[in-house]
């Protein structure tokens, strides 16, 4: 189905506050997304595209022509350069998708005996998850999971920082510890061992004396706050990373990178 929008009209409007409105992104249950890599990884893991977006006054590349012919059966719309520029909030984009979310369901985790996962409490910065989940599909990790009233995980900007890995990697948005801990006790129950390792710069174990070649789930706190009290009582270790300098403590993406980058080396090793 091919269609054009050359005005902000109702159809412009809709696919505007995918970009710039929450409540709304969720509430349609899709989310834009730019870029060669990120929709191409879109494509290779299966996610559902709805529209493609494309600039309706140039020639598209050969790859922008290709991924419109693989999915003739979704809404293709025409746009207006200037329009198309504000949904990519760039002006070099010659094409953009719609992309059906997801469900937050902890089970799209694999829990796997080489188990490693991430839970992010409350992040506030959207940027900061993306890093986040780029870093955990680069060394090895079966998913990252957001606790808490938390920036959004289908935030473009959050999509964009992972440079793809978001489609590769599962993210789950989770109201609280509690949803988690259920989670990880019924793998327990089920012959999967997961260790809940907090980090923190007070820790109990240095991060590089520390087993992470056994399953672990890797606690990682807010920017501002810290971990949760609740969270810091559910973790079975907490860990900290040495430093020297006059920096007290790391940006949470860099701590988080820091220790996944530490299992990698430890996995690989054994």
């Amino acid at each position: 189905m091919a269609t054009r929008i050359s005005s902000r009209n109702a159809r412009f409007q809709q696919l505007q506050t995918l970009l710039t409105n929450r409540t709304k992104r969720h509430r349609a249950g899709e989310f834009l997304v730019q870029g060669v890599r990120p929709l191409t990884m879109a494509v290779e893991h299966g996610w559902e595209i709805r529209a493609l977006l494309y600039d309706g006054d140039r020639r598209l590349s050969q790859w922008a022509r290709d991924l419109l012919a693989a999915h003739p059966d979704v809404e293709h719309v025409r746009m207006a350069p200037d329009l198309l520029a504000e949904l990519a909030e760039k002006a070099e984009a010659e094409l953009l998708a719609v992309v059906a979310m997801r469900p937050d369901d902890l089970d799209r985790i694999p829990a796997a005996p080489d188990f490693l996962g991430v839970v992010f409490d409350r992040p506030t910065q959207p940027g900061n998850i993306g890093a986040i989940v780029r870093s955990a599909d680069a060394f090895g990790a079966h998913g990252l999971i957001t606790t808490g009233h938390a920036a959004d995980a289908y935030d473009p900007k959050a999509v964009r920082a992972t440079t793809g890995s978001f489609f590769a990697t599962p993210v789950v948005r989770a109201p609280s510890t509690a949803e988690v801990m259920a989670w990880v006790e019924a793998r327990r129950a089920a012959g999967l061992p997961v260790v809940v390792a907090a980090t923190d710069e007070h820790g109990d174990a240095d991060v590089s004396a520390f087993d992470l070649t056994q399953p672990v789930l890797l606690l990682v706190g807010s920017e501002t706050a810290g971990l949760t009290r609740a969270w810091l009582d559910a973790a079975d270790v907490t860990l900290s990373i040495p430093m020297t300098g006059s920096a007290s403590s790391l940006n949470a993406a860099n701590a988080a990178t820091v220790v996944l980058y530490e299992a990698r080396r430890q996995r690989l090793a054994r």
